[in-house]
C-alpha cells in the first residue's frame, strides 16, 4: 500500500500548542480544516459581537489555510458551522453563501457552546484537491 504524504498548516492561535491540534492537515487529495473561529494570529477576536463578521473572518481564515495546502474553496467538499445562539443563523448563512453558493458543499449548522462567551460561531471544512 502507498502512503500518502500528510502536510500541515498553523495558523498561530496560542490553542493549537496548548491542546496538540493544527489548523489544517492535507492527506494526498484531502484537507480537513479544524473548527476554525475569528481569533487572528495575535489572539484578537475578529468582528466583536457581530455573528456575521466573525463567519466571514473565520470562512477567510479557512481559505488561507486551505490556499497554503495546495488547494481552493471550490475544492470544499463540506462545512460544519457552529452558532452560540441559534438566533444568529440566517446572519452566518448568508455570509456563508457569499462564499459558497456556486461551490454548494453540504452543510451543517447547529447550535452549540463554544469555547467563550465572545466566540459566536466556529466553523470547520472539508475538501478534496482538484475535484471541481
Amino acid at each position: 500500500m502507498e502512503l500518502k504524504k500528510r502536510t500541515s498548516v498553523s495558523s498561530g492561535t496560542k490553542w493549537e500548542a496548548m491542546a496538540g491540534y493544527t489548523r489544517a492537515v492535507r492527506v494526498g487529495d484531502v484537507i480537513h480544516v479544524s473548527g476554525t473561529t475569528a481569533t487572528d494570529e495575535n489572539g484578537n477576536l475578529v468582528g466583536g459581537a457581530n455573528a456575521a463578521e466573525q463567519a466571514r473572518y473565520a470562512i477567510q481564515k479557512i481559505e488561507r489555510a486551505i490556499v497554503a495546502l495546495g488547494g481552493s474553496l471550490r475544492d470544499v467538499v463540506r462545512t460544519r458551522v457552529f452558532v452560540s445562539d441559534i438566533n444568529h443563523w440566517e446572519s452566518v448563512a448568508r455570509v456563508h453563501g457569499e462564499f459558497f453558493q456556486n461551490i454548494r458543499p453540504v452543510n451543517t449548522l447547529v447550535q452549540a457552546k463554544l469555547v467563550g462567551a465572545e466566540y459566536l460561531v466556529e466553523i470547520e471544512a472539508e475538501a478534496i484537491v482538484g475535484q471541481q
